[in-house]
């Protein structure tokens, strides 16, 4: 297939590119500097320059090709607008993909998160759909989920639309500035390593290696409107996560009280994120995909020692 990618020279698309040349695909990443398009020359795919506010370019990329994947976003708007300019720009951009997809059934995989179904007080399963976003949820990482529905709903103007939903935590050797990256970064600034409450709220992850081979499969296979789950440990209780950090910094791991000030105080912005708890599933996934994670586990990639080499 010939794929149209952006995000191309992140932490999950620089594994994407590779993956599917090695599959057989030919690549196209789309690339808004010079820099840009050296990396994803380097990565083996062609360059399309652009940028993601080019509505009518985005829609010709996905127009030459037989599928998309977009693992993209607008990151500058994060200081001035914050998560909710973020999806205001990528709503836009997944119509236009719409317009240029409609009636063909080719493959568009957008990337999502695990959180998008909320807590269920269960383990959430690929079936559970995003939660409806509202004013109340303005600020928070709710406010995303208007982009994964709108993919999803794609599915019924003939595009082959589905969403990679990507674990809390995405690890791997190449990791600069994920969550673990932030919370190795705190603990180093703080002099211990946080957990919140008793830190029994359950987080998952994936090695990113892994996560790319789904995207991947989604593409290749995955059926119109699903969503799929890229992760590899589905329930590891926070405070296992600090004292592995903590074991690796020398720092003790320690509770943060579960308070309005104290939790700010250590986490900051990450506050209202730590405190949730994100059981979830990949069984559906792996039944129908066939995917099966075969990197490092989260704890074994802690212990590889490569997040803790300039410490």
């Amino acid at each position: 297939m010939r794929v149209f990618v952006t995000g191309g020279t992140g932490h999950a698309g620089s594994y994407i590119i590779p993956e599917l040349i090695a599959a057989g695909h030919e690549v196209t990443g789309l690339a808004r500097s010079d820099t840009a398009a050296a990396a994803v020359s380097a990565l083996g795919a062609k360059v399309r320059r652009g940028d993601l506010e080019d509505l009518d370019g985005l829609k010709d990329a996905a127009a030459d090709s037989d599928g998309v994947i977009h693992v993209a976003h607008r990151q500058d708007l994060l200081p001035s607008g914050g998560l909710d300019a973020v999806a205001a720009a990528e709503l836009p951009i997944m119509l236009a993909y719409g317009e240029a997809l409609a009636e063909t059934g080719k493959p568009l995989v957008a990337a999502g998160s695990i959180g998008s179904p909320g807590n269920l007080g269960r383990p959430a399963t690929e079936e559970d759909p995003a939660l409806p976003c509202g004013d109340e949820h303005k600020g928070t990482l709710r406010v995303r989920n208007v982009v994964e529905t709108a993919v999803v709903g794609l599915a019924e103007r003939g595009v082959r639309s589905s969403i990679v939903r990507i674990a809390n935590i995405a690890h791997s050797t190449t990791d600069r500035a994920g969550f673990l990256v932030q919370l190795i970064a705190l603990a180093k600034e703080k002099g211990f390593v946080g957990y919140p409450g008793d830190g029994a709220n359950l987080w998952n992850a994936v090695h990113i290696r892994d996560a790319a081979s789904l995207f991947r499969l989604a593409l290749e296979k995955g059926p119109a409107g699903k969503y799929w789950h890229a992760i590899g440990d589905g329930g590891i209780p926070f405070r296992e996560i600090a004292e592995a950090i903590g074991s690796r910094l020398g720092l003790p791991a320690v509770s943060v009280p579960a308070d309005v000030l104290m939790l700010p105080g250590y986490f900051g912005f990450l506050a209202n994120i730590v405190t949730q708890s994100y059981p979830a599933s990949n069984l559906i996934t792996r039944r129908t995909l066939g995917w099966e994670p075969a990197q490092p586990s989260l704890l074994a990639d802690l212990d590889n020692g490569h997040y803790f080499s300039a410490s």
